[in-house]
């Protein structure tokens, strides 16, 4: 599982790089749509991500997706997360914070640093690879570790390699010209291999205006070992596709690389089903929405995906007891200074 936060940006990259209509294609073979949820603190499957840049390559036609997207990839667009590492008061402490922390943005990589004498080297290692789509995958991971020294370095630093685990293209040559310095490829993880003395250097700049922990990310995210879980795991993608507007067990299916039948088995086993999950997480979604905007009742019927704002009543009713309006009213009479900024 990884942060939506990871895809920030990426449809309307594509969007405007190749069009809508290779968008739609690809949220299509995601079932979600990304756009909706890519700012959000809320956990997709890796499968996800890597279909999405298989079926851009696929309707654009262009193998080197990754190549062109990675230089618009940036650890700070990656929410609480990216701020807690960006918030190192060097280079090497903000390695060792993106290190430690990992498990808050992703389940399965990995974050090592290593240095010997002058030279120093950060591998990422991520669960995603051997999927259809990986090499884009792997193309922005070095893109986005880039981003992280040239936060603390020069815009226009570049590193004294860059290892890549993904086949050798026939033509290497716009990935040295994209990256500045040279690229190898079939490695055993992604990595940037750069001169150690280069830890040392303070962050160039500090845009942050309140200070940021390691708890405040945690609050943000999913503990990770909540993610070890087959029926945390399908909540969080239920969540999702919630915050998308639509819920479909064949769209989780497919993220998990499991048919229907799998994930019904696998649920049932745990004591619970698909449509109860879905249910639970909507109607407290509804209760956010509710309590913390002034979004109408049909504007939230229809972003909970329901036909019609009368069935979303009815079943809102039933869960509660109460009707979405009446909910609203006591939750706002009970706390009104809270939210009296969001109204």
């Amino acid at each position: 599982m990884i942060s939506a936060t990871a895809m920030t940006g990426v449809s309307a990259f594509v969007r405007a790089a190749f069009g809508a209509n290779v968008l739609r294609h690809a949220n299509q073979a995601t079932m979600l749509d990304m756009e909706m949820i890519e700012t959000l603190d809320c956990f997709i499957p890796q499968a996800i991500m890597t279909t999405f840049c298989d079926a851009v390559e696929r309707s654009a036609g262009e193998a080197n997706f990754g190549l062109i997207l990675a230089p618009y990839l940036s650890v700070s667009d990656l929410g609480q997360w990216g701020e807690y590492v960006l918030a190192g008061d060097t280079l090497q402490d903000a390695i060792a914070r993106a290190a430690t922390s990992l498990g808050y943005h992703c389940s399965g990589d990995r974050i090592t640093l290593s240095a010997s004498g002058p030279e120093g080297r950060l591998r990422y290692v991520s669960a995603a690879r051997g999927m259809p789509g990986y090499s884009h995958v792997a193309i922005g991971n070095a893109g986005s570790m880039l981003s992280l020294f040239r936060s603390y370095l020069s815009s226009d630093w570049t590193p004294q390699m860059i290892e890549l685990d993904i086949p050798r293209p026939r033509i290497s040559t716009p990935f040295e010209d994209t990256f500045g310095c040279p690229v190898t490829f079939d490695a055993a993880s992604v990595s940037i291999l750069f001169e150690a003395h280069v830890l040392d250097h303070p962050a160039r700049r500090r845009p942050r205006v309140h200070p940021i922990t390691l708890e405040d990310v945690a609050r943000s995210r999913f503990a990770p070992a909540d993610l070890d879980s087959f029926v945390n795991v399908v909540v969080a993608h239920i969540w999702a596709q919630v915050l998308a507007g639509a819920v479909s067990l064949d769209s989780t299916a497919q993220a998990l690389d499991m048919s229907v039948r799998s994930v019904q088995r696998e649920l049932n086993r745990e004591g619970v089903d698909f449509r109860a999950l879905t249910n639970a997480i909507r109607i407290q979604r509804a209760k956010e929405l509710l309590e913390g905007t002034r979004a109408s009742i049909t504007e939230i019927s229809t972003a909970l995906g329901y036909s019609a704002p009368a069935n979303f009543a009815r079943t809102f009713r039933k869960a509660t007891e109460v009707a979405p309006q009446e909910f609203r009213r006591l939750a706002w009479s009970a706390a009104t200074p809270r939210h009296s900024g969001n109204r």
